[in-house]
């Protein structure tokens, strides 16, 4: 039989100390047994006590693990399920707030700066979890048969503690400065739930949103949210792929919507909707239909093989959503909308919006209901210009490309891309694969193409020999591709007196002109200094019978690479290091006798035959002392 509360002694020195492994044995054991015979449960706020003033990590250790066992033993016996009478709601209120104040606690432990500490608290929580919403699945009092639930206050103290951060709670812990998630906790928290299961996906997406709303001055919220999201390589695609639960009663299939009645505005009748209300866990309150925003118009009556429309997304319930394809790109779509923006103002805004460009085209776009959605986001990234802007290009161009975006002035926006610095930058080989990219269609008008290789082509005249030995193959494939533009390398006008009719100041590339122009910048490079420029450059005046350049063969050259080249190139025919003197070779005069020559005196004239006959100038030249 447990003790209704510590003696004296003993409540005294748990107040003060961290209490011992034997206290927390005796106490653990005690509350099971009292839990099995319906006794006092009192005995778990002396152990609560230890928990929080214990500062070591072993005993914060054992002490939260001993609280865990007692709390899922009470779980599973219904001490904490819905339903009984007054009394027992009473007791059933104090044990929650009891089991409130340990998963405050376990939240705080997840920024501990003890590792062990910080696995095991992640590791608790979603073990009660799934143990709350079991048992209140099974005692569910709304109808003749308990439906599937989800303990979403719970849920909610978890994705605030991984996105907010709190200090830790334990004395002994050193809180650090930042409000950034740990690593080892994001990657557990990742590998363990959020990529595998299906329900907490979809509850953490749609509790991310709500959490980015409420805390909109939370500087380390939205990179704590990004950090997780950017690893997301598992969302569904295909109906069949729901089906990793981590609450399993939530695997179980929903009872089958009604298809909505559509009258003739296209709306749902009054009686469907009342049918799918929302249905909330805990209480009766109502859900938000912001999920209308997400969703497809529905077909008109008067379309031929028009499929009869399914019920609303805000018309499910919790367990339709879960296992509604809609459903999931809907809540996925509203969390990066309301992330986006944040990034974008945030301080390290230009590292941020890279790491989710970087991203967009493989695990974002096909997932939104919508993806035109993020096209001013995207538009706006431009503006950045450098990399940034680069890949704010790809995704408009995969926008226009997959999802008939409409940008009419993206080939004006690249073709302000081509300045000065282009090709003395770090990331000139990201923009040149994304521009053979975008002019890789042989729809695209030969004046917009001109102007491009054209002011490429001017922009060579002050590069380094890497980029231009990148350029040329570039421009070669171009040229192959387009065979219209082979006027620019066969111009008959260009005479002695030619005057280029180039315009490189004019923004807009289909008014430059450059297709009545000449690639004479190219033909220059035929005697460049260095050997792999001009030879390269011969490809111009030879037949275009050549299959196109692989262009990552020449992406990557540096002054580095082009140096090793020569360094380790091998040599066919030694270079003469020494000569012969033919028979009669008149040597250079030495200065000692150029100085004897110009001088009247006689005698030292005489005296210039003791001097050395053909004395080695070259040697002399190299003798600095």
């Amino acid at each position: 039989m447990a003790p209704r509360s510590l003696p004296p002694s003993k409540k005294q020195k748990t107040e003060h100390g961290s209490g011992s492994h034997e206290q927390i044995k005796s106490l653990e054991a005690g509350l099971i047994e009292a839990v099995n015979n319906n006794e006092s449960l009192n005995a778990i706020a002396d152990l609560l006590s230890i928990l929080k003033k214990a500062r070591d990590a072993p005993s914060t250790s054992k002490a939260a693990y001993a609280l865990y066992r007692v709390f899922v033993v009470m779980i599973t016996n219904g001490k904490l399920g819905l339903g009984g009478d007054d009394a027992a709601k009473l007791v059933k209120a104090w044990l929650l707030e009891q089991l409130n104040t340990y998963v405050d606690f376990l939240c705080g432990l997840l920024k501990d700066e003890e590792k062990t500490l910080r696995i095991s608290a992640l590791q608790v929580l979603f073990s009660l979890q799934r143990h709350l919403s079991t048992s209140y699945s099974t005692t569910s009092s709304s109808s003749t048969k308990p439906q599937p639930q989800f303990h979403l206050s719970h849920f909610r103290k978890v994705v605030s503690a991984l996105l907010l951060c709190p200090p830790s709670p334990r004395p002994g812990s050193v809180n650090a400065e930042d409000q950034l998630l740990d690593l080892d906790v994001a990657s557990l928290f990742y590998e363990t739930w959020f990529s595998v299961h299906d329900d907490i996906r979809w509850f953490f997406l749609r509790e991310s949103a709500t959490l980015l709303n409420a805390h909109p001055t939370h500087t380390a919220l939205p990179l704590n949210l990004l950090s997780i999201l950017e690893r997301l390589t598992t969302f569904p695609t295909e109906p069949t792929e729901l089906d990793a639960w981590w609450v399993s009663e939530m695997g179980t299939p929903p009872p089958k919507p009604r298809r909505s009645k559509v009258n003739n505005s296209g709306d749902a009748s009054d009686s469907d909707v009342e049918n799918y209300e929302m249905k909330q866990n805990e209480g009766k309150e109502e859900e938000d239909d912001w999920r209308k925003y997400f969703e497809d118009e529905p077909a008109p009556p008067e379309a031929p093989k028009a499929k009869v429309p399914g019920v609303r997304l805000h018309q499910m319930t919790i367990h339709q959503s879960l296992h509604s394809l809609a459903s999931h790109r809907a809540v996925f779509t509203q969390t990066w909308l309301v992330l986006l923006p944040r990034l974008s103002r945030s301080k390290d805004a230009e590292k941020l919006v890279v790491r989710v460009l970087n991203i967009m085209h493989r695990g974002i776009l096909p997932h939104l209901t919508r993806p035109v959605l993020v096209m001013d986001w995207i538009g706006a990234c431009v503006d950045y210009g450098g990399s940034v802007g680069l890949l704010a290009l790809n995704a408009l161009f995969i926008l226009m490309k997959d999802y008939n975006l409409d940008y009419p002035s993206f080939y004006t926006r690249l073709y302000a891309f081509l300045d000065r610095d282009l090709l003395h930058l770090k990331h000139r080989a990201r923009f040149f694969r994304m521009t053979e990219l975008f002019l890789n269609s042989t729809h695209l008008p030969a004046t917009l193409l001109a102007s491009f290789i054209k002011r490429l082509s001017r922009l060579s005249l002050s590069a380094p020999p890497a980029a231009i030995v990148l350029l040329i193959p570039f421009t070669y494939n171009v040229l192959k591709r387009h065979p219209a533009l082979m006027v620019m390398i066969h111009n008959p006008s260009a005479g002695d007196e030619y005057t280029d009719p180039f315009l490189p100041d004019e923004p807009n590339p289909t008014k430059t002109r450059a297709l009545e122009s000449s690639l004479w910048e190219l033909v220059s490079h035929g005697s460049h200094y260095h050997t792999a420029v001009s030879t390269l450059c011969k490809i111009f005046t030879e037949p275009f019978t050549k299959p196109n350049y692989p262009l990552e063969d020449f992406l990557d050259h540096t002054y580095a690479t082009l140096f090793e080249t020569e360094a380790n190139r091998k040599i066919k025919k030694e270079p003469a290091l020494a000569m012969d003197l033919p028979k009669g070779f008149i040597s250079f005069p030495t200065r000692a006798r150029d100085a004897v020559l110009e001088q009247d005196d006689e005698e030292a004239k005489e005296d210039l035959v003791s001097l050395p006959p053909n004395v080695d100038i070259v040697g002399e030249l190299w003798s600095f002392a």
